[in-house]
Parts: structure tokens; C-alpha cells; sequence
């Protein structure tokens, strides 16, 4: 009797799982109709579907095809890459603070990122690359820093690579040509301006390479959560597995960053958004990729269309969306910690 209970609780999870992967997918496809048809120059959702079928005339196959397109799919994969990172991270250090924004990965990679751009002067798969390297380097930092202990020390050397790597971010910048440190303003504040057809190449390589491999590993997660001491008496290598989903965790976010900049907070919101709607205890990862995804581009929008004739980086508004939520967060740990 106890087995038939948790089969049907297990097929129920299931079920709610894959029913709001739906309702979240019919989200995007708005959003994304809504990117597609808005702007100076407004085109009907027929247009849009002539464009993707090559029917559309010159003008309207250039404005969808060519600049809302790449930018659609640049936000919706940064966001689906940044969601996934925070579902992973919060996952592994069974802790809702950590995520690539609160525990510098999303910074160290911003600092790499300034560095390939001002200093060396690199694009697409090379900045990936950088960025990459650089997010990894702090992720290994933060997690050899607070061995064993993955609370409140954890955020606390987090803050602190945050802080070194932004000062070496202002260093950088103010030391840099006057044009060239105002594109990386730009790019560092969080920005889909730049979007084309190359940074969508290069999210779906690396989403390509990356998502699926979180997915797999991340069937461990449960056992994860039992604690050290249960996934171990499991057969379960701890330390090993750990440092692969926070590898997969830091290179998700890197991918993002590397294209769009560090979009703060779209990581940190996007899993206990996903977990409150499917459960609270499913890891939720897929559904955590799609709320990022949906949260950037409804950011982005917001962004394009919210001051009228000022176009703002959709981290401005993610920042504006998130730091509230991270603030909430803090004072109802600190309060049931007593």
C-alpha cells in the first residue's frame, strides 16, 4: 500500500511538473510574438508567420528576421541558461541565496568579460571561452573557501570575490579608452542590444552542449539534498558530484554572461518561482530554465517599451525586480534564525 501511495504521489509530481512546463511554454511563445510584432515599425502576427515561412516582403522579413529574431532567441536562451544555473546552485548548496549573482560567479565572469573585450579585444566563442574560464575560477574559489560549510559563509566569501572582481571591473574601465568603456558599460549593466544572429549561435551551441548535460546529472540532485552523510551511505560520490553540477551551475552562467552581460537576478528568482508553482519538493530544473527564459524576455520588453524613446538593458529591470526579492529573502532567514 505504501508503494502504490508514492507511485501515485510520484505520477502526480510528474503530471504538475509537466503541466506547468506547458503553461510556462505557452508563456514564452506570447512573449515572444509580442518581441516580434512590437517596435517603430509594428507588424501582425501574420507577418511574423509569412517571415518564418519567407513570404514576408523585403522591409518585414528584415525587421523580424534580422533584429527582433536574434534578440528574442538571445533572451530566451540567456534566461533559460540563467534559470537552470540558479535552479543547480540553490540545489547543490541547499541554500536559496546561492546563485551565480549573490556568490560572484555572475561577477567573475563580468570581469572576464571586460577583460577579453577592452583588453583583448575578443567576440563570440573566444569571449565565451574567457568568460567561461573566469566564472569557473571563481566557483572553485567560493567553494574550496567555504569547504564543508555551505550557509551564510558560502554568501559571505561569495560577496567578497564580488567585490574584488567589480573593483577590478572600475579599474579596468576607468583606465580604458573613453569608447571602448562605454560599450562595456553597456554589456556590463546587462544588455540585449547587441543581440544578432552570432550570440544565438553561440547560446544554442553551448545550451546545446550544457542543458542536457545539467539534466542528466542532475537526477542526483535529490539524493544531494538528503545531506553528506544519507547520499553517501546511498553509494553516492558527494564531492565528485558536487563539483560537477556546480562546473555545469558556473559554465550555464557563463554562456549567459558572455552574450548578454551579468543580467542580475534572473538566476536567483527563477527556481523558487518554478519550485512554489510545481512543488516545493521537485528540483525543477526545466521548469526553472523556462521561468529565466519567460523573466528575461518579459524584462526585456519592459525594458525596450517603458520609457518611451529611452531604451534601458533589461538588467535594469531584472535589478529592479530582484533586489526587493533578494532583501525579503535575507530578512526572513536572519528572522527564523532568530
Amino acid at each position: 500500500m505504501t508503494a502504490s501511495l508514492t507511485g501515485r504521489l510520484r505520477r502526480r509530481a510528474r503530471l504538475r511538473e509537466a503541466g506547468v512546463t506547458l503553461v510556462l511554454a505557452v508563456v514564452i511563445a506570447a512573449l515572444a510574438v509580442c518581441g516580434l510584432t512590437l517596435g517603430k515599425a509594428s507588424v501582425s502576427p501574420q507577418e511574423v508567420l509569412d517571415a518564418l515561412l519567407g513570404r514576408a516582403d523585403a522591409m518585414a522579413g528584415f525587421v523580424i528576421m534580422e533584429l527582433r529574431m536574434p534578440r528574442m532567441l538571445t533572451a530566451l536562451l540567456a534566461g533559460a541558461c540563467l534559470g537552470m544555473s540558479g535552479a543547480l546552485l540553490q540545489s547543490i548548496l541547499r541554500n536559496p541565496l546561492a546563485s551565480p549573482d549573490v556568490i560572484g560567479v555572475t561577477q567573475s565572469a563580468g570581469a572576464a568579460g571586460i577583460l577579453g573585450l577592452i583588453g583583448f579585444g575578443l567576440s563570440g566563442l573566444s569571449l565565451t571561452a574567457v568568460v567561461l574560464g573566469g566564472a569557473l575560477v571563481a566557483t572553485a574559489a567560493v567553494h574550496l573557501l567555504s569547504w564543508r560549510r555551505a550557509g551564510y559563509r558560502l554568501v559571505i566569501v561569495g560577496i567578497g570575490v564580488s567585490a574584488l572582481c567589480m573593483g577590478l571591473v572600475s579599474y579596468v574601465l576607468t583606465s580604458s579608452d573613453v569608447r571602448d568603456a562605454q560599450e562595456a558599460l553597456v554589456w556590463i549593466n546587462g544588455s540585449l542590444g547587441r543581440a544578432g544572429w552570432d550570440t544565438s549561435l553561440t547560446l544554442a551551441v553551448c545550451g546545446a552542449v550544457l542543458v542536457p548535460a545539467a539534466l542528466a546529472a542532475g537526477r542526483r540532485l535529490p539524493v544531494l539534498e538528503l545531506g553528506d552523510d544519507p547520499a553517501t551511505a546511498l553509494g553516492e560520490r558527494v564531492e565528485r558530484v558536487r563539483m560537477l553540477l556546480l562546473g555545469l551551475a558556473a559554465a550555464l552562467a557563463a554562456a549567459a554572461v558572455a552574450v548578454v552581460g551579468p543580467v542580475p537576478f534572473v538566476a536567483l528568482v527563477s527556481a523558487p518561482v518554478a519550485r512554489r508553482v510545481v512543488g516545493t519538493g521537485s528540483v525543477a530544473l526545466l521548469p526553472s530554465a523556462l521561468t529565466g527564459a519567460a523573466l528575461l524576455l518579459a524584462s526585456d520588453l519592459v525594458a525596450q517599451f517603458a520609457v518611451p524613446g529611452v531604451p534601458l538593458p533589461a538588467g535594469v529591470v531584472t535589478g529592479v525586480v530582484g533586489a526587493p526579492y533578494l532583501l525579503w529573502l535575507l530578512v526572513r532567514r536572519t528572522g527564523r534564525r532568530g
